[in-house]
């Protein structure tokens, strides 16, 4: 996918309105230049941090740098850092349907929400880390502050390509030992996991983070169009399974479709978790505009 593809200029005002909200989150362990969510208070100088690559330079004290010789940030007291944390799951069976020009590619559907969540956290500021997750090992980018990383952002997630198994257990469970400073993490996976999630769930919570799952299935998972006696394969196993699909069977999926989606509900609100089933047929930008902003997640 090419980078300049994930979304355009109008959606990228659009999304340069919004931030990412933690409420469970605690402040961070330095503050930043994120937009303050406080109404009806002042916002005063604090202090000064060294500058990084990507930060604003509206915010750097020039005065200071003429003194020095060195670049710092001014800080202001009601804005806060978050460390946001965007995970996509980069398993085979996100590489569907199997044509790279659809809209309704799992992958390509999780790639641009990606990019469109990780531009609010870099249009606010916040301390950003990208990561592909597979039995491979992660692929990661960050962590960056800014908007001026937004490019080398794009040219990462349009480079991410599904391919093997996902154990989202194992590899949640990893994130959480190695992902930094906790944060507000969003995974976005179509939850086909030989474990399931909750082990690798508890892992992040346990660490302090707050967890986002965006469950992303295709509109022929949700509805099959297929009927009579077929061989299926496993997309990420290889592994083959002969079924009849008769009205009977078809009510079966339909049935353990929806408990499985209400059982992954379930153990996230029992948690603590946000769970946000998604059809790849519903716009990413309604997503993000509508349904996260809904939920409080995105304002």
């Amino acid at each position: 996918m090419a980078s300049e593809r994930l979304f355009d200029e109008r959606t990228q005002r659009k999304l340069e309105q919004l931030m990412l909200i933690a409420t469970r989150v605690r402040a961070g362990a330095m503050k930043g230049e994120r937009r303050s969510i406080k109404r009806g208070t002042s916002i005063e100088f604090a202090d000064y941090r060294n500058y990084t690559q990507g930060d604003d330079l509206r915010h750097l004290d020039w005065n200071i740098y003429a003194r020095l010789d060195r670049p710092f940030i001014k800080l202001l007291e009601d804005e806060e850092d978050l460390a946001v944390h965007l995970l996509i799951d980069t398993s085979a069976s996100m590489d569907w349907p199997q044509d790279s020009d659809s809209d309704e590619r799992k992958m390509t559907y999780a790639q641009r929400l990606m990019a469109g969540l990780a531009y609010i956290s870099m249009a606010s500021n916040d301390r950003l880390m990208l990561t592909g997750i597979s039995d491979s090992g992660l692929q990661q980018f960050g962590p960056v502050r800014g908007r001026g990383r937004s490019i080398a952002m794009m040219s990462f997630v349009a480079g991410l390509e599904a391919g093997g198994v996902t154990d989202l257990n194992d590899a949640l469970k990893d994130y959480a030992l190695r992902g930094g400073r906790p944060g507000l993490a969003i995974i976005i996976s179509d939850m086909f996991s030989p474990t399931g999630f909750i082990d690798g769930l508890n892992a992040l919570l346990g660490k302090g983070y707050e967890v986002v799952f965006i469950h992303t299935l295709s509109p022929d998972e949700i509805t099959p169009p297929i009927t009579g006696d077929l061989r299926l394969i496993d997309v990420e196993t290889g592994e083959p399974q002969e079924v009849s699909v008769d009205s009977t069977m078809r009510q079966m999926y339909d049935n353990r479709l929806t408990n499985w989606r209400n059982d992954i509900q379930m153990e996230c609100r029992r948690r603590g978790a946000h769970y946000i089933p998604v059809e790849t047929s519903v716009s990413w930008e309604k997503l993000i505009l509508s349904d996260m902003r809904r939920l409080g997640i995105v304002r």
